[in-house]
């Protein structure tokens, strides 16, 4: 055999494990060196093909990871700003500041009218230096030596002119004067407003009169008068068992049977107890009692 046939013959063999690749209509009609030629060929353009979609298919996968990197790291992006945002938000309500994204609505301004504004130009800032109050108001602080509570009650009774609806407002010192009998329910909220007005003034003397007369009431403003001397001299009544004050300043008061009401001018009143004296009236109508002071 000569030594170019054995070269192709030996060629041909190393090349004929591509050959399964290939059906028979490939080596049909062709000797068996133009067949080792072409599939040489051959396989080295499907090698060339391969690796080029080897390349492709490692390019879109390192696309993919790409992006599948940057998907992932925009995730973490987003956690670490929502960890961040509740780590502010935590802060905030930590520190007492409320950390939010809404949008707060603006404050509202109220009384800022002009009426409101000349309201608070004519309101006086300090104690008035003219005028009715500053004719009986003191410059200097009193001290109040006695206290007088005359209450006029008359549980169980109501008086004439007034029409009280079921249900209405019975309850004095916070006590229902019909959870309990009338003689009972008197005593405990004469009890109860010494009591109040106590914590207020601990060092005075206090006095209580349930449902008195005239008399008793007389008895009661020289007695209160005689102990503070020059010292003030708080009368409180409490008229929600009698009529209201007339329109002459009167207010009433009982009989010893309790038949009848008694008026007593307040001008007699007033000079029972003279000066320094203060009253509390806490009855119906009592403006009517404001301007026969007046």
């Amino acid at each position: 055999m000569a030594l170019g046939d054995l070269m192709e013959s030996r060629f041909s063999h190393s090349n004929l494990n591509h050959l399964h690749r290939y059906s028979p209509s490939h080596l049909s009609n062709l000797n068996p060196t133009a067949s080792a030629v072409v599939v040489v060929q051959d396989v080295v353009v499907l090698d060339d093909a391969d690796r080029d979609r080897d390349r492709d298919r490692a390019g879109s996968s390192s696309d993919s990871v790409v992006n599948r990197e940057s998907d992932r790291s925009n995730l973490d992006r987003e956690d670490s700003e929502t960890v961040a945002t509740t780590a502010t938000t935590s802060y905030g309500n930590a520190a007492g500041i409320p950390a939010t994204s809404m949008a707060y609505l603006p404050q509202n301004l109220v009384l800022t009218e002009l009426r409101h504004e000349a309201f608070e130009a004519c309101t006086p800032s300090g104690p008035a230096e003219s005028g009715l109050v500053s004719k009986w108001r003191p410059k200097d602080r009193m001290k109040t030596g006695c206290v007088a509570l005359v209450l006029c009650l008359n549980i169980s009774v109501d008086p004439p002119d007034v029409i009280k609806i079921s249900p209405c407002a019975r309850m004095e010192c916070w006590i229902d004067p019909f959870s309990m009998a009338p003689q009972k329910a008197l005593e405990t909220i004469g009890k109860t407003l010494s009591f109040q007005y106590e914590r207020w003034q601990p060092k005075a003397k206090y006095k209580v009169q349930l449902d008195p007369t005239v008399e008793e009431v007389k008895k009661l403003c020289t007695t209160c008068r005689k102990y503070a001397k020059s010292e003030r001299v708080l009368f409180h009544y409490n008229g929600h068992g009698v009529p209201k004050p007339t329109a002459n300043g009167e207010i009433w008061f009982f009989n010893r049977s309790y038949t009848q009401y008694i008026p007593l001018p307040i001008s007699e009143l007033d000079s029972w107890l003279k000066t320094p004296s203060i009253y509390v009236f806490d009855c119906s109508a009592a403006g009517m009692i404001v301007n026969a002071f007046i």
